[in-house]
């Protein structure tokens, strides 16, 4: 039996940790991956959320993916657990042929200091997750975490009233400030790649207009001009073929010689000749829902 081991903090899950999970089931040969939230982590002070809660994130996040198993073993013992004495545990429990342990690139500076590291590396093989312009020296096995190919679990998996059910008031808001952060970066990721597609294919005035908060169907709206129906054509090829490699989907595609229409759910993306934008006129009708919101 192989297995990998998959500890941290969880306080709370993000992104980051889900790519992880999801690429170390996909590429690394193994017949269970144990996720164990630790009880506190040596080198921290402290945790926001109790150790209950996020066990239970946890358990709702990856509990139900096969081969995953979520581990209580460290937040049992109240206490600071090095891993080894994980590993140890687990080597009882599972008899295993092979022990994986990941971790992330950040933690290879002072991966020398944790306890009886020399005793810790004949046990387990390290997998590093990688993170971006830290080297992963090569005598250390890579996990090639992107997390464009992440699911953005925090806002399609829970909401706010999920993350936040059974924490103390005080804790809710540090909690719904962090998910409405994550949700606005995700954002902000998309809609930057939208405009660079559209940039470097010679669109010209790129708009990008928020209508979150405001009387409108979907969050974002993106309007540039095209020099053409071939140009036209080639940007929303483009935009598909890009886009779609980020994991976009697109719930719609109307085009015509002037005016074409790209639906993502919560953006949409209009392409216009420029006659057809000073016709139209969408800015203004924009910035007016806008303010008659407001």
């Amino acid at each position: 039996m192989k297995i990998a081991f998959f500890g941290g903090s969880f306080d709370p899950p993000h992104l980051g940790h889900d790519a992880v999970v999801k690429v170390a089931l996909n590429t690394l040969d193994i017949d269970k991956l144990i996720i164990m939230p630790t009880f506190i982590n040596p080198f921290k002070q402290g945790f926001v959320a109790s150790k209950e809660q996020r066990f239970l994130w946890a358990k709702k996040l990856w509990g139900n993916l096969e081969k995953v198993e979520i581990c209580d073993f460290e937040i049992k013992q109240e206490r600071p657990v090095p891993s080894i004495e994980s590993v140890l545990y687990l080597q009882k429990r599972f008899n295993p042929s092979k022990i994986y342990l990941i971790i992330g690139a950040d933690h290879l500076a002072s991966l020398h200091s944790w306890h009886e590291f020399d005793s810790l590396s004949k046990m387990v093989e390290f997998v590093v997750a990688s993170r971006l312009k830290i080297i992963i020296p090569k005598e250390f096995k890579k996990l090639d975490v992107h997390f464009d190919i992440a699911s953005s679990f925090i806002r399609d998996t829970l909401d706010v009233s999920e993350v936040c059910e059974g924490i103390k008031d005080e804790v809710k808001e540090y909690y719904t400030q962090f998910i409405n952060k994550t949700q606005r970066i995700k954002m902000q990721e998309r809609i930057k790649a939208i405009t660079d597609i559209l940039d470097d294919k010679k669109a010209e005035q790129i708009e990008v207009f928020d209508m979150q908060d405001k009387d409108y169907f979907v969050s974002f709206v993106v309007l540039a001009n095209t020099l053409g129906q071939r140009h036209a054509l080639a940007l929303i090829d483009e935009l598909k073929t890009k886009l779609k490699e980020k994991g976009e989907q697109f719930l719609g595609i109307e085009s015509s010689e002037d005016w074409s229409v790209l639906d993502l759910g919560d953006i949409l993306i209009h392409l216009l000749s420029e006659d057809y934008r000073a016709k139209y006129n969408l800015e203004e009708f924009l910035k007016e829902l806008g303010k008659q919101k407001a």
